[in-house]
């Protein structure tokens, strides 16, 4: 089992806000700017909470991740970045030779999160006006060059959206990891074919178990195995009373105005997995923390300002242990954490839940 931490790369604080865009941002939320000596306090607290890496998002509202992976390196001893990138927005032959420094430089410390892009309002801003299934017809020739270009030796490849001749590192290098994150029937072949961990959002077990099996049988059917992965925001407290009395606090904190501006633009997107996110609190903020409790300790009020992993896990240290475990059970092996404000939550999940997770032999 491995287990990360969440890069916070917009700002910090102690409410919830979106991770890479400015929409639907309360000012609250921010108070903590994203500066490299405090982003570098967080990656050594994971770190040193024992962490394995650090996911880092990418999106138009926020720095760009290869920089600032690159820069929290060289502050850091054995902390891997799993950065995400857009493919199609750089050629697979350049982000493979990125990619190869990265790891030389770093100790090989790299993971590749793929984000394919669900706002087509956003994708068209970079310069990209690619539908759903092409954009993830691309994702797959996109990887498929990344991939062989770390054979170290030279090939071509064409096909509808990528096409190279003579492509490849001078020489062999180690291949990071690669993530994909998708709920689309697309999005699962391509983790099948190409990819070593499939991520997805916190949906409750019986919803996120289908899928697994889904994925598992697939990659099955292509002579491969994939890991499983699930993101998670975390509020985990000495008591459930005072876990969901954080809840309330920062539902009450989400502004009518910020709730209806993330909303408005979940409705523009074509992202299957940003749906089923939506679906489960239905953009209703109002009630109690309870009142969107979706599954046993599991809060989706989260989403309701905050684009992408929406739910979080709720309750005393002991039940975000045992639900974790229920997860693993399901066939998660990597779990991507996070929690508000992400410096003391990572010292707080790594003293208190991890080592419950230890004890279960979950965690190192």
């Amino acid at each position: 089992m491995q287990f990360h931490w969440f890069l916070p790369t917009r700002g910090d604080g102690h409410d919830a806000a979106p991770a890479t865009t400015v929409t639907g941002t309360a000012g609250t939320a921010l108070r903590r700017p994203a500066t490299l000596r405090y982003l570098g306090d967080v990656a050594r607290a994971a770190e040193q909470s024992g962490f394995t890496g650090v996911l880092t998002p990418v999106g138009a509202g926020c720095p760009d991740p290869w920089i600032v992976c690159s820069a929290l390196a060289a502050l850091t001893d054995r902390l891997e970045f799993l950065i995400a990138l857009r493919p199609g927005f750089a050629l697979p032959t350049l982000v493979a030779q990125q990619a190869a420094t990265f790891q030389a430089l770093s100790g090989n410390r790299l993971r590749i999160n793929v984000v394919t892009g669900g706002d087509p309002v956003e994708q068209r801003a970079y310069g990209d006006f690619l539908d759903h299934d092409a954009r993830y017809a691309r994702t797959g020739e996109f990887l498929e060059v990344f991939r062989r270009s770390f054979e170290g030796q030279p090939f071509d490849f064409a096909g509808e959206h990528v096409q190279v001749e003579g492509a490849g590192l001078a020489a062999p290098a180690p291949l990071p990891p690669i993530y994909l994150g998708g709920a689309s029937a697309p999005a699962e072949d391509v983790t099948a074919r190409l990819v070593d961990t499939y991520l997805t959002w916190g949906e409750p077990p019986s919803q996120v178990g289908e899928r697994v099996d889904r994925v598992r049988e697939k990659a099955a059917a292509a002579g491969r195995e994939v890991r499983f992965g699930i993101r998670l925001h975390v509020l985990s407290r000495d008591t459930a009373e005072e876990a969901w009395g954080v809840a309330d606090r920062m539902l009450a904190g989400m502004s009518p105005e910020a709730v209806a501006a993330t909303q408005a633009r979940f409705a523009r997107m074509d992202s299957v997995g940003q749906a089923r996110m939506a679906s489960l609190h239905g953009g209703a903020a109002t009630g109690t923390a309870r009142s969107l409790e979706v599954a046993p300790n599991l809060w989706a009020g989260i989403g309701l300002v905050r684009e992408g992993a929406a739910t979080a896990l709720v309750g005393s240290h002991e039940q975000v242990a045992e639900r974790i475990e229920e997860y693993a059970a399901l066939g998660f092996d990597e779990f991507v954490l996070s929690g508000y404000p992400h410096l003391e939550e990572a010292w707080r999940v790594g003293e208190e839940v991890l080592p419950l997770l230890g004890a279960r032999s979950l965690a190192a």
